[in-house]
């Protein structure tokens, strides 16, 4: 029997807007960096999946949001597992040094929402995830960190029904 947790699990979208092109020489410590944080969320506790372009062991190629805006898309077991790797990894060392290489967001950069265990969200589905967020603030179908909710809070049953956004 799937245990609770494991019913549903958590999506995870973020966006941000290069400073400069990959091939940029300022932008070399952050792409030395990707496959070692990349390997680091394969193998982090509670890691169940993360997006990718074909024929690439990351993302970065995947421009569907603009030519300059970066997606990382990824489904989690629990928001803490989700946190831990986030706050409590070397992935948080990437994190402080953010500002070299991206742009500050005037809006939200990342959203939170319940999925089906099994479920793997598209690049559409989390963009619009992300809109609705920027549209209504916080809501139990797109959510933060800061202000997070359960998944029945989403309307998920452990049936798999799910509540659209919107």
């Amino acid at each position: 029997m799937t245990s609770p947790q494991h019913v549903f699990h958590l999506a995870e979208l973020n966006v941000v807007t290069l400073r400069h092109p990959f091939d940029d020489p300022r932008m070399a410590d952050f792409v030395e960096q990707l496959d070692p944080i990349n390997a680091a969320a394969d193998e982090a506790p509670g890691f169940v999946w993360r997006l990718v372009a074909d024929g690439a062991n990351d993302a970065t190629g995947l421009r569907p949001a603009g030519e300059d805006i970066v997606v990382n898309l990824s489904v989690w077991e629990s928001q803490e597992a989700l946190w831990d790797f986030t706050y409590r990894s070397g992935h948080l060392e990437v994190m402080r040094r953010r500002r070299e290489w991206f742009d500050r967001h005037l809006q939200a950069h990342l959203v939170l929402w319940w999925v089906p265990a099994g479920h793997l969200p598209t690049v559409e589905e989390a963009l619009d995830r992300l809109a609705l967020l920027r549209a209504e603030g916080p809501t139990p179908a797109a959510f933060t960190f800061a202000s997070s909710y359960t998944a029945e809070e989403a309307g998920l049953s452990p049936a798999g029904a799910v509540s659209q956004p919107g």
